[in-house]
């Protein structure tokens, strides 16, 4: 489930208003009036602090890997290509993926995956998690016993390389 930012931009501005705001789950408060330049300038620090910022460009952006960049994910589109030919991945294989790249050389167990990809923290479901990494595999055309992109830790979890 994706997180949508919050700034509230509200007269009140008493400091019980601006911790129950914040405390509410608000990413920022902004007490009126404000001007424009400042009230967006905020925004665009809340959107770097949660990820999504666009770049200044507008151009989403697209992230290269491997020596020849020969996997290209592309988290704005969510379009993963493998040398320019599309990747047709289920979701769950998709939000895999997204995660473990986007720590490059982390760790991840078993358990912080299947929380952060299937969304439930239950114990024993490990066999979820490794199916879904053979299938990612295939479909990325990863070798048979040499995976290039999603290496297995033994005994751990696994990670994501990007060369």
């Amino acid at each position: 489930e994706d997180q949508v930012p919050i700034v509230m931009a509200t007269a009140r501005g008493d400091d019980t208003d601006i911790v129950v705001g914040l405390e509410a789950g608000a990413d920022d408060y902004v007490v009126k009036p404000v001007q424009a330049r400042v009230l967006e300038a905020r925004i665009r620090a809340v959107l770097r602090r949660v990820g999504g910022a666009p770049n200044p460009d507008g151009i989403p952006k697209i992230e290269s890997h491997g020596d020849d960049g020969e996997l290209t994910i592309d988290r704005a589109g969510l379009a993963i290509t493998r040398r320019g030919v599309p990747v047709a991945l289920a979701p769950s294989e998709l939000r895999l993926l997204l995660t473990l790249s986007a720590s490059p050389g982390q760790v991840f167990s078993r358990q912080q995956l299947l929380e952060a990809v299937w969304e439930h923290s239950y114990h024993g479901d490990s066999r979820l998690v490794d199916a879904c990494v053979k299938r990612l595999r295939t479909k990325m055309g990863e070798p048979a016993g040499r995976p290039r992109y999603i290496q297995t830790v033994r005994g751990f979890g696994y990670r994501f390389q990007s060369r």
